[in-house]
Order: structure tokens, then C-alpha cells, then sequence
């Protein structure tokens, strides 16, 4: 994006991400199709312990040091440092087994394979599953649902969104709160801590808190909730340890009821038309 744009406040995309199975890392991409769960084999896999029940990085730090890499028939390619990486396939005949996701009970497991590796990673036993093309998992109504919607594994809706402008504005709160703590600042904190599909340059700080729709290239979107942030933000990405940034300084200048803020969540106008389609570069309208 050009510095003219940007002064004229212009929204643009300057970046894209999916995360194929929820809680690994992400992979950026230039282009990426837009379903109603989301964008296409975004968090369509989890991870699961042997009752069914959800494991993210919040628990396990070191799911984030793994990475799965799409491919085009569906398939993923887990990989890892020091590991042999594994090819799994989306396990469309697999019998559904019992999770524990709010909205959707059953899911196809990965087979033990994937299992196996994942364990051996994590050092603990897990199971990989897999959200099919036909389950349809609700939006909760309490997290801005609507009747129709339909949610990959995210927590609460199918695209986030986080701002260049806000970041920068956050950039500069923890330089206050280092300098007022009298402590050497970090490393910045970059939108990898918070996960997001989107990034958008342009506009004022936290600007995307008012949006109620918006309009990435021709793809119409709703917001459902800002989003409320967790523990998942303080692990540095490098050593996967916790710290106290940014949740602390979020906590001094974004926090209500009871809980700290960063970023939005979308869901897709439904229905779509056939092929759509975000990319890098898109002009973003929002109102």
C-alpha cells in the first residue's frame, strides 16, 4: 500500500492466513477462498484427547511450534522440527467420533497415524480430527450468531480481522508500560500473537470496533463481536514461553466486562457467490 493511501485512510488487505488445524501455526497466503465456515480448510482440524475434549495451546504451548500445511485435495502435511513430517488425508470415510465442541459433538478422526505423531510431539495422548464439509456448526447466538450461520472449529466465528493501526497503537502502549515499569522492551508483539485471517492497514486505531459490516474486495461480511483475548497471546512464538505482554498493557487500555479486546470477528453474507474470493491487495470498505 502506498503512503498516500494510507493517509487518505484507505482500507487494503496486506496480509492473509489460514490455520488448518486450530491451535498450529498459521500459513500465509497471497489468496484464499471464501466458504460459510470460513476460509477455505481454515481450522476444519483439531486437536482432541482421548475423551474427545479440545486441546489448544492455551494447555499445550508446544502444538504452536507444529505446522500443517495445506494441500489442494484436502489433505495435510504435518511437519515439525527434527520430526519426520506425515501426510494425512481428510478422513472423508472415517465413522465420526464423540468431541466436545460447543455446537458440533462428532468429528472424523485422523486415524492413528496422525495420532501417534501428535502424541510424540506433545508428549502426551492426542487424537487429530477433522470438521467435514457437511456439519454445520453454529455461531452462538451470544457471540453474535444468526440463524443460517455456520463456524469451522474457531472459537467463535469464521474470520478474524486485526488492524495494522491498532497495533501500532498497542506497539506504543508497551513501550509506555516498559518505560514506566522500568524494563527493557520486548520484541515487538506482530499479528502472529493474535491469530488473525485478515490484516487491514488503513484508518485510525481500532477504528474496527464500530464496523458493524464490512466489505473485503467483493465479498460481503458481518461483524459478530470484537474479540476477547486469552493466555494464547502471550506465548512468544520463538521459545513458546509465556509472558505477561501484550494481555497486561492490552488490560490497562482495552478492558470491559471483564475481559481484554483486539481485533473483530466476521462471518460471510450468506449466500455466497460461487468462487469468492479474498486476496492481498483487496480494497476493504467498512461501515
Amino acid at each position: 500500500m502506498s503512503g498516500a493511501a494510507s493517509a487518505r485512510g484507505d482500507l487494503v488487505v496486506t496480509a492473509l492466513a489460514t490455520y488448518p488445524v486450530k491451535s498450529l501455526a498459521g500459513v500465509a497466503v497471497q489468496e484464499a477462498v471464501v466458504e460459510a465456515q470460513g476460509l477455505r480448510g481454515d481450522r476444519r482440524w483439531a486437536v482432541v484427547d482421548e475423551g474427545g475434549t479440545k486441546v489448544t495451546a492455551r494447555e499445550e504451548h508446544a502444538l504452536l511450534g507444529l505446522r500443517a500445511e495445506p494441500r489442494p485435495d484436502g489433505a495435510i502435511l504435518l511437519s515439525a522440527p527434527g520430526a519426520d513430517p506425515l501426510l494425512v488425508a481428510a478422513p472423508s470415510g472415517a465413522t465420526p467420533v464423540t468431541v466436545r465442541f460447543s455446537g458440533q459433538d462428532e468429528a472424523r478422526p485422523a486415524g492413528s497415524d496422525a495420532d501417534a505423531w501428535l502424541s510424540a510431539r506433545v508428549g502426551r495422548p492426542l487424537r487429530l480430527v477433522w470438521q467435514d464439509d457437511d456439519t454445520v456448526r453454529p455461531i452462538r447466538p451470544e457471540m453474535g450468531g444468526r440463524t443460517g450461520d455456520r463456524n469451522s472449529l474457531s472459537d467463535a466465528a469464521p474470520l478474524h480481522v486485526t488492524s495494522e493501526a491498532s497495533l501500532r497503537r498497542l506497539g506504543g502502549w508497551l513501550l509506555e508500560t516498559a518505560a514506566e515499569r522500568g524494563e527493557q522492551p520486548g520484541d515487538p508483539v506482530g499479528h502472529d500473537r493474535f491469530r488473525p485471517n485478515v490484516v487491514v492497514a488503513g484508518g485510525e486505531p481500532f477504528a474496527e470496533d464500530s464496523w458493524s459490516s464490512v466489505h473485503i474486495g467483493d465479498v460481503a461480511f458481518r461483524t459478530t463481536m470484537v474479540c476477547d483475548r486469552c493466555v494464547m497471546t502471550t506465548i512468544d512464538r520463538d521459545d513458546l514461553r509465556t509472558r505477561k505482554e501484550p494481555i497486561r498493557t492490552l488490560a490497562r487500555h482495552r478492558k470491559w466486562e471483564g475481559a481484554t479486546w483486539f481485533g473483530i470477528r466476521l462471518a460471510p453474507v450468506l449466500p455466497l457467490a460461487p468462487g469468492a474470493t479474498l486476496r492481498v491487495g483487496d480494497p476493504v470498505v467498512a461501515v
